[in-house]
């Protein structure tokens, strides 16, 4: 599988704040990395850097072969080429659903606008809402929201989706049509770097899951491993918290 993603020791400060310390991983076409850990660890920061919102401080990030890091480098363009769907939802609220999801194509990729609207009605399907595509924000649910950032982001046709605790902001009963959505597409060979808590969509579907601990990768495994044999007592803390806190409950089946 090709490369998509390069993350090679990365570091990233605020002030005197470190907050990440020497990041490195790297994700091919049709993986999932699933990054999880406490609050503070440094994984927001880690997206923001990848998609150059946040420029690392030192270190390099490398998509399909081209360092973002470079002086010459479009930025713009290559964003193009990465996703982002964000904790919460960041819609226009004076555009309906179609519309939120067709103004990227048509205005930053330059299609004609009834192709950009046919992408979005195609992207809307995907997220199993081409019932609400002439629905603004305000007449949505979270998780109606939810998914049409997600087909915001398919829309654009990127070469990796990231995902910043894309459940975190929802009511419990709503989570589980945002994680469907995700396993789908998932399954369906969408790359994705996925900040998130819930164990069992990682379980489901992530080819990676990276523990991080105030600001470095404490751990790296399968799900397999760390379900069962995580080796740091760190993370084992960290997932003992969570199955108490969510019961044992798995996000998605």
């Amino acid at each position: 599988m090709e490369s998509v993603l390069e993350v090679k020791d990365v570091w990233k400060s605020y002030g005197d704040l470190e907050v990440l310390k020497g990041i490195s991983f790297d994700i091919s076409e049709t993986e999932v990395k699933v990054v999880f850990g406490a609050s503070g660890s440094g994984k927001s920061t880690l997206l923001r850097c990848i998609n150059m919102l946040d420029p690392p401080d030192k270190g390099e990030i490398i998509l399909k072969g081209q360092s973002l890091m470079d002086s010459d480098v479009d930025l713009n363009l290559m964003r193009r080429h990465i996703g982002m769907v964000f904790q919460h939802f960041n819609l226009f609220a004076h555009l309906k659903a179609l519309d939120n999801i067709s103004i990227g194509p048509h205005r930053v990729l330059g299609l004609p606008a009834d192709e950009a609207r046919e992408r979005a009605a195609r992207a809307l399907e995907q997220v199993k809402l081409e019932d609400w595509a002439d629905h603004y924000p305000a007449q949505l649910s979270g998780g109606q929201k939810q998914r049409v950032g997600i087909a915001r982001a398919l829309a654009m046709e990127p070469d990796l989706i990231l995902f910043d605790e894309p459940t975190s902001a929802l009511d419990p009963e709503l989570i589980g049509e945002v994680l469907q959505v995700m396993l789908d597409i998932a399954k369906a060979g969408t790359t994705m770097v996925v900040v998130t808590h819930e164990m069992g969509f990682a379980r489901a579907v992530a080819s990676e899951m990276i523990f991080m601990d105030e600001g470095v990768v404490l751990e790296k495994g399968t799900p397999n491993h760390f379900f069962t044999s995580p080796k740091s007592e760190r993370v084992k803390r960290f997932l003992h918290r969570l199955d108490v806190l969510y019961g044992g409950q798995e996000g998605a089946e």
